[in-house]
């Protein structure tokens, strides 16, 4: 993906510096974009960003403009962290290199890993290779480049369809299916599940993955721009500034259904396939797969990158865009009911784009179990957090350079993506 994630406006998903730098490789997963277009650079040393977190997820705002604040997340569900951060050392080992990689998937039955090209090419990787050649091709349908291009990936609970999530010529969301034949997605076989109009060239969000659930969970951003000027995150009749959730199979003559449970469902003007709304650019989500959690990192504006934590199924949520920038008044009253981030950080130092991971479940690292990791578009660095200890995250001393995604194996060992194409797992140090 050449990414420039300039925040939208000016940083794409991530910032827009950074973009230019690595050849805006992956500025996408700053799609977050957010501040507008500023471009990261992941070559910088690791940041000293600030870190304002309430260990108890407290008071989501601080007032403002009358507003009452955004309520804080609960902890989630209950589930004990063996890791002790501060004896975690890991280091990163470099697994393959691939042209501007945002994203990967595992496939049930499978024991290759799956990587995403944002210039449209999906990728495998066996036993520590690269397959050379990719195993489909979808760059003639799309736009490349800021953010823009082949942004997600999910591969169906039984392993039948790979399902990819991008922007075509015109610079819309497009999510479509593709039937596996054997190990290789059949191009073919191509079906489109949703379309989705996009206003502006950034904030178009991406990652798709599918739940504890079987359902079909995919972001979308606020549409671009910056500011949110069409005010898609707070309205229920649009599906931008959103994570959806749908059936992707055709359902009563549609490309897709509507999971019957969904908190929207039967709302007069309310978009069923919304689960969650309130959101600026959500570029990469992850579900915790001891807890079932859902984690969300979702890109600020101009000041404040959030991490939010939704316990198992409480969907329904408004996690407070654009009238809150994490528990920050932005534009307007601050909206009732809305749920404040469990971690956020300013862009002190040079920070500039959240890239949200996953909850590391694995066992090769085993003061890391149960810690969320997280990392910085501009700055490279990774931090660990456990859920309950919020102010207190542990910088993992690692540097992504353009970070623009992070992974997990068929073990649960934890991959860091750089927008500059290296492909690295972390490993302990």
């Amino acid at each position: 993906m050449r990414t420039s994630f300039s925040r939208v406006s000016s940083r794409g998903p991530f910032a827009t510096a950074a973009l230019a730098a690595l050849v805006a490789l992956l500025l996408l997963v700053v799609s977050a974009c957010s501040r507008g277009d500023r471009s990261g650079q992941g070559s910088a040393p690791a940041a000293t960003a600030t870190t304002s977190a309430s260990a108890t997820g407290g008071p989501a705002t601080t007032g403002g403009a009358g507003g009452s604040g955004a309520s804080g997340a609960s902890g989630g569900s209950a589930l004990p962290a063996t890791g002790d951060l501060a004896k975690a050392r890991v280091r990163l080992q470099q697994v393959g290199r691939l042209d501007s990689p945002v994203g990967m998937a595992l496939r049930k039955g499978d024991s290759g890993v799956y990587f995403i090209e944002q210039t449209g090419q999906v990728r495998a990787f066996y036993s520590g290779t690269m397959d050379p050649d990719p195993i489909l091709d979808v760059s003639k349908q799309i736009k490349a480049g800021g953010e823009q291009g082949l942004l997600g990936i999910a591969f169906s609970p039984d392993g039948k369809f790979m399902y990819l999530d991008y922007t075509d010529t015109n610079g819309d969301t497009h999510v479509a299916e593709f039937a596996m034949r054997g190990d290789r997605p059949d191009p073919n076989s191509q079906r489109n599940v949703l379309t989705v109009k996009q206003p502006y060239a950034n904030h178009n969000g991406g990652q798709l993955a599918f739940g504890p659930d079987k359902k079909l969970y995919i972001a979308l951003g606020d549409g671009g721009s910056a500011g949110d000027p069409h005010h898609n995150g707070q309205s229920l009749g649009a599906l931008l500034g959103k994570i959806l959730r749908i059936d992707p199979r055709p359902s009563s003559g549609r490309p897709s259904g509507i999971p019957k449970d969904n908190p929207f469902v039967g709302r007069a003007g309310a978009r069923p396939e919304i689960w969650d709304f309130g959101l600026r650019n959500p570029w990469r989500f992850s579900f915790d797969p001891a807890t079932r959690d859902l984690w969300i990192a979702d890109v600020g504006q101009g000041t404040w990158e959030e991490i939010d934590q939704e316990p198992a199924g409480h969907g329904g949520r408004n996690y407070g865009w654009n009238r809150l920038e994490g528990r920050h008044p932005f534009e307007g009253k601050a909206p009732a009911g809305a749920v404040g981030p469990v971690l956020e950080y300013n862009h002190d130092g040079g920070a500039c784009t959240v890239i949200g991971g996953s909850v590391y479940r694995g066992s090769a690292i085993p003061n890391l179990r149960g810690a969320y990791l997280y990392g910085d578009y501009c700055l490279g660095w990774v931090k660990a957090v456990l859920p309950g200890h919020f102010g207190d995250p542990q910088d993992l001393g690692i540097n992504v350079p353009s970070l623009t995604s992070f992974g997990v194996d068929q073990h649960g060992e934890l991959f860091a993506l750089s927008g500059a194409g290296q492909v690295f797992k972390i490993v302990k140090g």
